[in-house]
């Protein structure tokens, strides 16, 4: 069975923030959460590079291990889904999260701040409600995976930087970009949600 992932190739990131957009549209997220975003490292200096981060839906997702009520779990497709009913908004999970993806969606005191928000990989919930209703829509955002689509960030992505689907076709795709351009800045987030390097058996030099 294919395991979704996500891959962003950092080399190929020019911080146009479709992917951003595109996630906010799409799943009509409300201001102040930012599922997925740009992030730029050693800005303004040699080695600058962006990167598109939001949940990576780790194969051994922290998240899900830390969750005092459960409501974080993979589903057999690998992708890290959440139920709001169960959610107490704790917040383990956001300091569990080495992607920062968990959010909270208000500001104020502890306790008051709400359900936690993170990317669904455009899969709809982990509720009981029925997949692709409307109900669904308007507590996780859309179900584009339901009808066999990939999630529009990467879809949306112009230099094919962000990649999403299947971890086996993803790691290939990243294989011969290395063999033709070299390793560079590598494959960002990979190995820390996944565990394996996307580019085993690849030329890095």
């Amino acid at each position: 069975m294919a395991r979704m992932k996500f891959l962003c190739d950092a080399d190929r990131c020019i911080d146009c923030n479709a992917c951003v957009t595109a996630c906010k549209n799409e799943n009509e997220v409300p201001w102040g959460i930012n599922r997925r975003r740009v992030v730029t490292i050693n800005d303004g200096t040699p080695g600058e590079r962006s990167v598109s981060m939001a949940c990576m839906h780790c194969t051994d997702p922290p998240c899900a291990a830390v969750c005092p009520v459960n409501c974080i779990y993979p589903t057999e497709d690998g992708i890290v889904l959440h139920n709001k009913d169960q959610c107490i908004g704790c917040g383990y999970c956001f300091y569990a999260c080495p992607f920062g993806a968990p959010q909270y969606p208000q500001v104020g005191n502890f306790g008051s701040r709400g359900k936690m928000d993170k990317c669904t990989y455009c899969a709809g919930g982990g509720g009981p409600e029925a997949p692709g209703s409307a109900e669904e829509f308007a507590k996780y955002g859309s179900n584009r995976f339901g009808q066999g689509k990939l999630p529009l960030c990467a879809e949306m992505c112009s230099t094919k930087s962000l990649l999403a689907g299947d971890g086996d076709i993803i790691a290939q795709i990243y294989k011969e970009r290395v063999v033709k351009r070299g390793y560079g800045s590598g494959a960002w987030g990979w190995v820390t949600a996944y565990g394996g390097d996307a580019a085993v058996g690849a030329d890095k030099s």
